[in-house]
């Protein structure tokens, strides 16, 4: 399936380029051109299904015509290591715990979806020197669950941008505190200068043509889909 960006539908690009860039060269976000339905079947069954088979089913609807079955599976299983219970809140209504990961943010689910992505198609391109630049703006549980995600990724370097004093004393330890490929950066300033930053630097056209950059931010089509 090609996506396109929000500031020209004209514009096409593959999953692979949609995941790599972030964001379309014009700075919009890339979009699926089509959003496939899920067979009747699925919703039939999904009571008797395990939480990594339900993922594999959405995922292969998504993605499917791009990635083969097994590394899909793969991604989706590494991805989903760890327990996300459905809990009762009152008859009828449930909710779904999504912080049960590495890092206790629901954007663990996410951001390890996305790594696994991501090296995937690093290690397709058959270049081992290439490497991809992962830039980050976070205000605490992005920060961390992204970093833990990318941690040891091979072909993968992380640079989490982060407000001096802003963040919670746990979670700037759970991303700084890692080494590796992941570098942590204090900002003096808001998580918006953090932000603007990472922005910058992908409309910063000598910057693109010397490193691969890309965003682990939810504007990255393989975090939110």
């Amino acid at each position: 399936m090609n996506y396109y960006s929000t500031n020209n539908p004209h514009y096409r690009a593959s999953l692979s380029e949609a995941v790599t860039q972030g964001l379309a060269p014009d700075g919009g976000l890339y979009m699926p051109e089509r959003i496939p339905s899920i067979p009747m079947a699925f919703f039939k069954h999904i009571g008797q299904m395990s939480l990594q088979e339900i993922a594999f089913v959405v995922a292969s609807t998504l993605f499917g015509n791009d990635i083969q079955s097994d590394n899909l599976k793969k991604i989706v299983t590494e991805t989903l290591s760890f327990d996300i219970p459905l809990k009762e809140v009152e008859p009828g209504i449930y909710a779904l715990e999504l912080f049960h990961g590495p890092t206790l943010a629901f954007k663990d689910v996410g951001a390890r979806f996305m790594a696994r992505m991501l090296a995937l198609f690093n290690n397709e391109g058959g270049d081992n020197e290439s490497v991809v630049n992962v830039l980050v703006a976070t205000s605490g549980d992005t920060g961390s669950a992204v970093a833990n995600g990318f941690l040891d990724v091979p072909g993968v370097r992380v640079f989490v941008l982060y407000p001096q004093g802003k963040v919670s004393r746990i979670q700037e330890a759970q991303f700084t505190t890692l080494g590796r490929n992941i570098t942590a950066i204090e900002v003096d300033g808001t998580f918006d200068d953090c932000q603007a930053m990472v922005k910058s630097a992908f409309i910063d056209p000598t910057l693109n043509s010397a490193l691969t950059l890309t965003s682990a931010n939810s504007i990255n089509v393989a975090r939110f889909l």
